[in-house]
């Protein structure tokens, strides 16, 4: 028994997210300052979230052929690489806008098999250090809400300094450390057997079916593609609207995101240490109370800034729970051979809904104005939160064996 390779996993998650937020910073900063242009700028940032949904969609069946700590590591090195080669071009023959997207994308692609690798190893460390996979999630979930909150004015602090280009060097570093980390760390009898050998489009179609045919999986998926819609579209519209017109402030806005940050680092801490003496049901339904329509309601009643921070604090405490309550369920229900699909058919999914979230709340905002697009948002909050009370469904989570299928979490690795 060790805890080597939970730690390992845990410190790599931290510095994978530093990095990511490193360059989700410095990319788009580099764009507007040479450009001016906001359109560029989004269409830079764009090509990365459609690199990650098209991986998260298509890329399960490579995690579950390649191998979980492989896949983790060669996608860590290929983004790196993809990273690298954008100041090596400037240096050289220069980059033109239609390459740094196609570059963009490359590292969206890149990282989403290096996500859903590492969380798939999640319990194989935790059963070697004879961890709860609950308290084991926290942990991570913890490391990467770290990462970002370091990385971000870390970034910002640096571009400053040194210009938005070399900050990519800090990305690279990061993504090798990351890898090395899991490498040299986390043995391969960590991760779940290969599949049979099959088709790509025969694997891709056995995780598909699998998330089809299981209720539990399906209610989860869609409740958090509804809820990170809502939260997309509350992060990249109406919050810079609500800083525009009621604060009046930009500073104001990146202290409300860190407020949140704190919070959420904060709920998976709490989760980890005390959530298994409590049903899964029963977390989700306050992690979700917490987080979801209290935060539209806070912003709508324009508290002070004292007031308002202290509030999104609190309610990032519910945010920060959410994943360390999901991931188990989806470990537990999910057999070893499919369980890379299915992350990354879950993810893929809740990823392609955020941009939906982002055009209503522009909708809403141009229609009927900030406080009633606060109000819509958060009556949708309301309505998704009270599903797991109403539905018998959810009640699945707290009996996660599904039947007929494998035994989803192997060697006797502790749940909840």
């Amino acid at each position: 028994m060790s805890r080597v390779p939970l730690g390992a996993l845990v410190v790599a998650s931290g510095f994978s997210s530093a990095g990511v937020m490193m360059t989700l910073l410095a990319i788009p900063w580099f764009v507007l300052q040479s450009t001016g242009s906001g359109t560029k700028t989004g269409l830079v940032t764009a090509a990365e979230v459609l690199g990650l949904m098209v991986a998260a969609l298509l890329g399960g069946p490579v995690v579950d052929r390649v191998g979980t700590r492989r896949a983790s590591v060669g996608a860590d090195l290929l983004t790196t690489v993809t990273v690298l080669l954008i100041p090596l071009a400037m240096a050289t023959t220069g980059l033109s806008l239609p390459g740094l997207i196609a570059l963009s994308f490359v590292m969206g692609v890149s990282r989403g098999p290096a996500d859903t690798a590492k969380q798939v190893l999640l319990p194989g460390v935790a059963d070697l250090g004879d961890v709860r996979v609950s308290r084991a999630a926290s942990a991570v979930e913890a490391a990467m809400r770290t990462g970002r909150m370091v990385g971000g004015p870390a970034a910002g602090a640096l571009i400053a300094l040194i210009g938005p280009i070399p900050v990519l060097f800090v990305d690279a570093g990061a993504l090798v450390l990351s890898s090395a980390l899991v490498f040299a760390l986390i043995p391969v009898a960590a991760g779940p057997p290969r599949p049979p050998s099959g088709g790509y489009l025969k694997q891709l179609r056995e995780g598909l079916g699998y998330v089809k045919r299981d209720a539990v999986l399906r209610a989860l998926v869609g409740m958090l593609m509804l809820a990170n819609s809502l939260d997309f579209g509350l992060l990249g519209v109406l919050y810079p609207a609500y800083g525009d017109q009621v604060l009046h402030s930009t500073a104001l806005i990146g202290a409300m995101i860190t407020a949140v940050a704190a919070g959420a680092l904060l709920g998976s801490a709490i989760y980890g240490w005390v959530g298994h003496r409590f049903s899964r049901r029963t977390a989700i339904l306050v992690a979700v109370g917490i987080e979801g329509a209290p935060r539209f309601a806070l912003l709508a009643l324009e508290p002070a800034p004292p007031v308002l921070l202290a509030g999104l604090v609190v309610a990032g405490i519910g945010a920060g729970a959410l994943n360390p309550i999901v991931l188990p369920v989806v470990y537990e229900r999910a057999p070893e051979a499919v369980r890379g699909r299915v992350l990354s058919l879950l993810v893929g999914g809740v990823l392609a809904a955020m941009p939906l979230g982002s055009m209503a709340a522009g909708l809403l905002l141009d229609g009927i104005g900030l406080v009633g697009a606060l109000a819509v948002f958060g009556g949708l909050y309301l309505i998704a939160g009270t599903f797991p009370a109403i539905f018998r469904v959810w009640r699945g989570l707290d009996d996660p064996a599904p039947i007929g299928g494998d035994r989803p979490v192997s060697q006797g690795a502790r749940t909840d």
